[in-house]
């Protein structure tokens, strides 16, 4: 169950060698930490000691503290980077840990890996809410941040824009989702508005299967909205919802033109729901994804 990340990223081993090892440059991009201060040694081949903290919100963080043990680098140019970690902190499931990073050259650039483990506190609920919650988020901050750093090496991309850019993705899905699952879920599959029925019927749809329409559409709808979260790193939700919402409005203008002038009408909605649409679509350009990281170890290594 040890936490293993790998990626490639296109640059040199020196660059990303410093943007790792350097504090004030690691903070910036690894998710899981928002403080790491390096200790003062008297000599330069004692362990290099250092603290860690992490917020968790409400004014509260996480600290701990840890030192690299070790590092080398073979005949071929590859380096490696140990480290062991450990929280005295008693709001830190993790007790103590190890740890490694690998920088290997390759032809187009530096294979980076990570592998690490850690004991945890708390008894048999610490293990369970680790091996089921705690584990797998870990798994993933680690494998987003080094996709994060491989776009801020390979296209300058700062991490704080990168994280302002996932931000604004993450809030335009959830946003969309949640007007699909609502307008599908209340007017069409609980109450059947009567505003629904009667645009079904001056679209000209039979009166007697207006019922059955109204809730296949709310149906479609919660399905698209599920979409829109299960398909998150996906356009074609967001390009669907922005086709749909001009196509839906040319029909509601000119089928029920009554329904332009109502408080809460289909042109307002419409259109504010293809323009978060948008955003998102424009806020996934480079953006980072734990899925470009490979998750588990090789067989052959």
């Amino acid at each position: 169950m040890s936490i293993y990340v790998e990626t490639r990223i296109r640059g040199s081993l020196d660059e990303l060698w410093e943007k790792t090892q350097s504090p004030k440059l690691h903070e910036r991009w690894d998710a899981r930490f928002s403080r790491i201060t390096y200790l003062p040694r008297e000599d330069e081949s004692e362990p290099q000691r250092f603290l860690y903290s992490t917020r968790i919100g409400f004014g509260y963080s996480v600290d701990g503290e840890g030192e690299t043990v070790g590092s080398c680098a073979d005949n071929r140019g590859q380096r490696t980077s140990s480290l062991r970690f450990w929280s005295c902190d008693s709001k830190s499931l993790i007790r103590e840990g190890a740890g490694y990073w690998q920088y290997t050259p390759v032809d187009d650039g530096v294979r980076f890996i990570t592998g690490y483990d850690y004991q945890t506190r708390f008894g048999l609920i610490g293990r369970i809410f680790d091996r089921l919650v705690f584990r797998p988020l870990m798994g993933w901050a680690t494998a987003w941040s080094f996709d994060r750093l491989r776009l801020w090496i390979e296209k300058g991309i700062d991490p704080a824009v990168s994280m302002e850019r996932t931000i604004i993705h993450a809030l335009s899905r959830m946003t969309v989702a949640l007007v699909w699952i609502y307008q599908g879920l209340i007017p069409k599959l609980i109450t059947k508005h009567a505003d629904e029925l009667e645009m079904m019927a001056d679209a000209g749809i039979r009166e007697t299967i207006v019922p059955t329409v109204l809730v296949s559409v709310g149906l479609f709808e919660v399905i698209l909205g599920a979409s829109v979260l299960v398909f998150f790193q996906r356009r074609w939700p967001l390009a669907i919802t922005v086709i749909l919402m001009i196509l839906t409005t040319i029909a509601v203008a000119i089928n029920s033109p009554q329904f332009l002038s109502a408080a809460f009408n289909p042109v307002s909605l419409n259109l504010l729901l293809a323009i978060i649409c948008l955003i998102g679509l424009t806020a996934m350009k480079d953006l980072p994804t734990a899925c470009r990281c490979l998750r588990a170890k090789p067989e052959t290594d």
